[in-house]
């Protein structure tokens, strides 16, 4: 995958990150919000992985 790729999964997972992390704070479901916040820090994760993938020309 490029640089391009894992952006674009990052942003999507960041955003659905939120999104049930919004709905858990809403509802006082701990799991869900538990796993918003786990979705976030994936896409924070794969956000830096396309950095570096960047800036090494993609090839790692």
């Amino acid at each position: 995958m490029g640089e391009a790729t894992d952006k674009l999964k990052a942003a999507a997972n960041k955003a659905a990150g939120a999104v049930k992390e919004g709905i858990g704070n809403a509802t006082d479901n701990d799991k869900l919000v538990a796993e918003g916040k786990a979705q976030k820090a994936k896409g924070t994760a794969q956000d830096v992985a396309g950095s570096v993938k960047g800036a090494l020309g993609d090839k790692v």
